[in-house]
Order: structure tokens, then sequence, then C-alpha cells
């Protein structure tokens, strides 16, 4: 039948994108708030989706952070989510919706670009290495997780991917500009990938040098397309705008780069040894089946991470799709073993595929596990949907006043959060405990499960750590609560509600 026939081809064509997107979805749906690592990109889609032009109402002018950030990748989420935002709007659900609508579109985004890599792998090595790529990618938690998450790796993610793609085709000074471009406007510690990179393609002669120099010193050169037919600078684009956005003249990746490197002042922030993203690559289960030669650039982008003080796993996460595709050549050749061999007393083939079973199983139960913790990692979050749930003031004539301190705005509560009169609120920071009590805040979101002056409502818990025990389950997730809602004393008009308590 022709609409078999056409169903047949869609899937043929899209069955895997399928596959990817509705795991990215589940992750967006069942963990929608975002963390401090997206706080700049997370408020900036709020500011550019709610107010637009009021450059004076944004929050990074407010609240700044340690380094600036650039506004480029939350401007091109924002152009492609601002109709689902507007339709949101337009119906009157609240501003959360659009959140998860800006990450729906970073992921259609970064995905496509996915896609666009997969299909190289699968011009290049065959459907069946496309498959376990499928298989792997599937299985594992962290690159569909963040595939969503507007962090600057994952908007570098989206060029990496491409360049990955145009080093399949052989489009090699391609594949350099992406990696350039990726260094200069999300993320300058893509330099230790792009190094590697350029090596490998110098040493197998793939590039020349004087042909480099003539094209991709264009790269800072250009932001699209071949190196010499770009329109604008990319190191003049992100001057030009994020200027504009920080008052100031600035080149944000220059000043994290400084910041990072120069004056090693990330370490100040989350410090691990030398080892740890060394160790990381060791478990992970593409490096346990083959180490191929398009791997080694990427295994010393992640060796190299390793010297840098300040490490965590999203700083690597462009190293797995192309660990991915060595894993998955890998697998595809074990299988192909096996099926030769199976019926013949070849007993190590045998094994193998079990081996590589097991690795996926435990690859898949780890995917569930570490899903379970970051699901209860944003205790904020639902805090203040619990707050604005229960509380509702709808007859209330005065402004309803909720502080939200450091803690809470670092683990789920971002502007997307906030709710339209008579609720406001305030993020002042550097407030000692003992001076809430003389402020008109009507509520507090905070840390502390007590405090003068005020009544703790309920709480949330969260995430704490992962325990041993005899008995099964084997390991267990331990919450503990994390954040608490209180309501000043004086203000007695929701206090005859049957709170939870804390």
């Amino acid at each position: 039948m022709p609409t078999d026939s056409k169903m047949a081809k869609f899937l043929q064509s899209y069955g895997y994108d399928l596959i990817l997107g509705a795991i990215a979805a589940i992750y967006v749906l069942m963990a929608p708030y975002t963390k401090v690592e997206e706080s700049f990109n997370v408020q900036s889609m709020h500011d550019i989706l709610y107010h637009r032009h009021r450059l004076d109402s944004y929050d990074h002018l407010e609240f700044p952070g340690v380094v600036p950030r650039t506004f480029i990748g939350a401007f091109i989420i924002s152009f492609f989510a601002s109709p689902l935002v507007f339709i949101i709007s337009f119906l009157g659900f609240p501003k959360i919706y659009s959140l998860v609508a800006a990450r729906f579109v970073l992921g259609c985004i970064i995905l496509s670009t996915l896609r666009f890599f997969r299909i190289q792998i699968r011009k290049k090595f065959g459907y069946q290495v496309e498959s376990f790529f499928l298989l792997l990618t599937t299985l594992q938690f962290h690159l569909l997780f963040y595939s969503t998450r507007p962090l600057p790796n994952i908007l570098a993610l989206g060029l990496v991917n491409l360049a990955y793609g145009n080093w399949l085709k052989g489009n090699f000074y391609s594949a350099l500009n992406f990696l350039i471009f990726a260094t200069v406007i999300f993320r300058c510690d893509v330099i230790l990938l792009l190094g590697p990179i350029a090596l490998e393609f110098f040493l197998t002669k793939s590039i020349s040098f004087w042909k480099t120099l003539k094209y991709c010193v264009g790269t800072a050169v250009v932001t699209a397309g071949s190196c010499g037919h770009g329109i604008f600078l990319s190191t003049g684009l992100t001057i030009f705008v994020d200027s504009i956005m920080w008052k100031k003249f600035v080149w944000p990746e220059f000043e994290v780069f400084w910041f990072n490197s120069i004056l090693n002042r990330s370490s100040d922030w989350v410090a691990k040894p030398d080892t740890f993203h060394s160790l990381v690559l060791h478990l992970s289960t593409p490096t346990v089946f083959a180490c191929s030669l398009s791997s080694i650039p990427v295994i010393s982008f992640v060796l190299l991470y390793s010297k840098l003080p300040h490490k965590e796993l999203r700083f690597i996460i462009s190293s797995v799709p192309m660990l991915n595709l060595s894993a998955a050549v890998a697998a595809s050749r074990m299988y192909e073993f096996y099926q030769i061999y199976k019926n013949r007393k070849k007993t190590i083939w045998k094994l193998a595929n079990m081996v590589m079973l097991a690795l996926f199983a435990i690859s898949a139960g780890c995917t569930v596990f570490t899903f379970m913790a970051s699901y209860n990692n944003y205790p904020s979050g639902y805090d203040l949907k619990r707050l604005h749930q229960i509380s509702h003031p709808a007859n209330v004539k005065g402004e309803e006043w909720v502080h939200i301190d450091t803690f809470s705005a670092m683990n789920g509560i971002s502007r997307f959060c906030e709710s339209a009169f008579p609720w406001r609120y305030s993020k002042e920071e550097e407030m000692v405990v003992e001076e809430l009590q003389n402020r008109n805040f009507t509520y507090l979101v905070n840390e502390h499960p007590s405090v003068d002056g005020y009544k703790c409502l309920f709480s949330e818990e969260g995430f704490d750590r992962v325990e041993l025990r005899q008995g099964f389950p084997p390991i267990v997730l331990v919450k503990r609560a994390k954040v608490y809602v209180h309501q000043d004393m004086k203000a007695d008009d929701q206090l005859h509600k049957k709170w939870p308590g804390c």
C-alpha cells in the first residue's frame, strides 16, 4: 500500500532520530528545571523572549557572574523558540512551559547535528556500525540528557558534531572551521580538541600548512561555510553582539580563557586530580572496545583536559560522539566474527559477544540510576512550584514577596519559574539569616530549616549520596531535605492552611 510504503521510508530515514528525540524529550519533561551551570543562557533566553529590547531589565546586568558569556547561542535558540513561546503566552500557560519549549528547540538543533554525523557514519562504515552507534548513544545517559541543556559546552557540541561529520566526509578544512568557530564563540577549551585533530590532519597529509593558513586563519575568519566566503568574522561577531548586550567592549571567550588558563582561577570552584578525566575515559564503554586512529585526537583531548584543575564530565562531552563511533566499529566487528564462528568451536568470540552484551546492560542500568539521581537534583524548582500551587493568593491586593537564596537559585530556580502578580521575587545576595526577619518578605525559599520570625511550611528533598547496602538493591540513592519554604509569621493569612510542615 502507498501509505505503508511512505511510512516505511519515513521510519527508515528518521526512525533513529525519533528514538533519540523521544529519549531526550523524556529527560526534558521529567527534569524541566535547570542548575547554576545553565544559568546564564537560561536567564538570557528568558530575557530575550520576554523583555526583548528592554536591556536594562536583563538578569545578567544585575547578576553578571564570574566571567561574561556570549549571547549568540541564546539568540539562536530564542529565535526558533519564539513562535512556541508566543502560543504558550497567548494560552496563559506558566512560563516554565516556555523553558521546556526552548530546551526542545535546543535538543532538535543538537540532534540534527548528530544526525549529520550519523549519516556520514552510515556512508563510510555501513548500516551495522550506524546501528551500534545509535545503540551506544541510546544506552548512555549524559549525551542525550545534556543535549537539551543550554550549556556553552552543548552549544559547542553542535559545531563539534558538524566538524566530525565533515571529517568523515573528507572536508578537512570545513571540519577545522567548525572547531575554530566553536572555540572563538562558545568554548575556548575546544582548542584542546582542535589542536590534536589539526595535527592528525597534517601528519596524514590531509591538509597542507600554507593552505590551512590561507583558509583557516580566516577562521577566526568566518561564521559559516567555507573560510573564504563567510560574511562576518567569528571574532567580530561575538565582540559586536556581546559588547552591545554587556554594555562594554568584551570578547567573552577570551575573558574565559584568561580567567581559566592564565589566572588559573577556575580551580577556585571545582578541582579534581589529574587522573579524573583519565579514569572517566578508561571506565567509559567506548574505550573498553577499541581505540581507532580517528579516536586518538579525541583521547588526547580528554588527557589534555585532565591537566586542568577544574574538571567536570560535561567539559569532555564533545569527545563522546567520536568515542562512540570507535566503539560502534569495534562492536560491529565483534558481532561479525561472532556470526562467522558461532557454529564452530571458537568460544572466544562467543565470550566476547557475551561481554559486549553485558556492557550494554550495565550501561543501561547506569543510565537509569544516573537519571534518578539527576531527577532529584533540582529541589528548589519543585519547592517554588509547590508554593505557587498551594498558596495561590488570588484575593490578595498587595504583592507577595519571595526571597530566593543563592543555594536555591543554583538548584532549580530560574526566571522561567516565576509567576505573575501578586508574586514578586528577590535574589538579593550576601544577606545573613538574622536580617531576613527585618525585611518585608512574605515567603523565603532557602536552605535553612528554621528562620527567626518565619514558620517553615514545607521542604523538598534532593539527591544527597549513593549508599551501598547488603541485600537488594545493593545500591540506593539517599535523599534528604535540601530546600525549605518559610512564611512570615506576621502575614498570617496563609498560616491557617494545613501545610505539610518541615
